[in-house]
Order: structure tokens, then C-alpha cells, then sequence
């Protein structure tokens, strides 16, 4: 059975993109949430290239109240992601091959890393969320 995230592997990144066919980090989020898990979140309304902005929306932007922080993720959850102290790259975990991490990067498109992945490329998970109305195990 092919997994429903080999469709968006390689699909470009492009600041504001909102999808199908190329995305920014947030836009690809709200594409999958909505067309595979049902769930319709809020844009959040930053320039992608201003980092202070991407730092600021991550916890202050209406879009957050949407979720819940949580401790262990399950399938869909958004993943917020930073290579240095602060988050400013986010994506969703999937329950496939181990767990990992489906997200749309400057540079190389959508792509599926696994935790050692990710560290080996610079990114490292800063917290996880879970839609509000999800429900949890």
C-alpha cells in the first residue's frame, strides 16, 4: 500500500506557496492537514524570508490557538522545528517507518526524515501540537 505522502516527496518550496503544487513550510501543513486528516487550520500571515516574524507567529499568531502543545506525537500532529535556539520551520509527524517527520524546506522541497535524518540535516524538533479537536490516545 503506498503511504498518502509519496505524492507531495519533491513537490517545490516557494515563500507563500499554499499548494498543490508548491508550498512554504506552513502552507504545506495547512494543505495536508486539510486534504488528508480533514482539518482546517488558519494561514498564518507572515514574509517567510523574516525570520523575527516566523519567530513571533509560532507562538503569538491566532493560527496556535488551533492547537494543543504535546508531549509524544501521534500521526498528523504538527512538529515544530529550529536550527538554532528558536523554532522557525514546522512539518507534521507521521506513524510510518519508525516515526519521522513530512515537511516542506527552502531548498530542497517536501521531504520525509527520520529523527537522525533530521539532526544529521540541522534541524531539530523544538515541540509538538496536536489540532485542538483531534482526538487523543
Amino acid at each position: 500500500m503506498t503511504h498518502f505522502a509519496n505524492k507531495y516527496i519533491g513537490c517545490p518550496w516557494v515563500a507563500g506557496a499554499q499548494g498543490p503544487d508548491s508550498f512554504d513550510c506552513w502552507g504545506f501543513v495547512r494543505f495536508v492537514l486539510l486534504h488528508e486528516y480533514g482539518y482546517n487550520v488558519p494561514p498564518v500571515n507572515i514574509n517567510p524570508d523574516n525570520l523575527r516574524d516566523v519567530l513571533r507567529a509560532f507562538h503569538a499568531d491566532l493560527a496556535f490557538q488551533a492547537f494543543v502543545e504535546v508531549d509524544k506525537p501521534q500521526d498528523g500532529d504538527v512538529v515544530l522545528m529550529r536550527q538554532a535556539k528558536n523554532p522557525v520551520h514546522a512539518g507534521l509527524w507521521l506513524d510510518i517507518d519508525g516515526g519521522g517527520i513530512l515537511h516542506c524546506v527552502r531548498g530542497n522541497g517536501v521531504v520525509f526524515q527520520n529523527i537522525a535524518s533530521l539532526n544529521l540535516s540541522g534541524w531539530f524538533i523544538d515541540s509538538f501540537y496536536r489540532v485542538k479537536n483531534k482526538q487523543t490516545t
